[in-house]
């Protein structure tokens, strides 16, 4: 299954949970993992708190500081610092599902991250029996 993200800054963090939720209610599998995938190479995916919005605005803080937009990198397109904040981000999270529900911890959230937006964006979601 493809969800589509549609994201309005360049650098955003978006909660996918609710959507990753829904797949896993549309397959109809109780037990096995769930692949949440992006297909694009200045997108990644990733799990952290989802309960205080300024954790999420902390880590883009961070790696735009740590990996900025415009460093004199080599690339035409110009966007280097988005395919290097995906290389360090990772495009794909693997979590548990049990009971028809995510293992996440209380706080865990899962998230799509835009390093080179805005844009619409996909992703696609596996639910694997096990």
């Amino acid at each position: 299954m493809q969800i589509s993200v549609k994201t309005t800054d360049r650098t955003q963090m978006v909660d996918i949970t609710a959507e990753v939720r829904a797949a896993v209610r549309e397959s109809g599998i109780e037990n096995g993992l769930v692949h949440v995938f992006s297909m694009h190479t200045t997108a990644a995916v990733t799990i952290n708190e989802n309960a205080d919005p300024a954790v999420t605005a902390d880590m883009l803080a961070f790696i735009n500081k740590v990996v900025p937009w415009d460093d004199h990198f080599k690339h035409m397109e110009g966007n280097s610092s988005a395919h290097i904040k995906v290389s360090l981000f990772g495009p794909s999270e693997i979590i548990p599902l049990e009971k028809g529900s995510l293992v996440l911890g209380t706080w865990q959230g899962i998230y799509f991250c835009e390093f080179d937006g805005p844009r619409t964006r996909r992703v696609h979601i596996t639910v694997m029996p096990g």
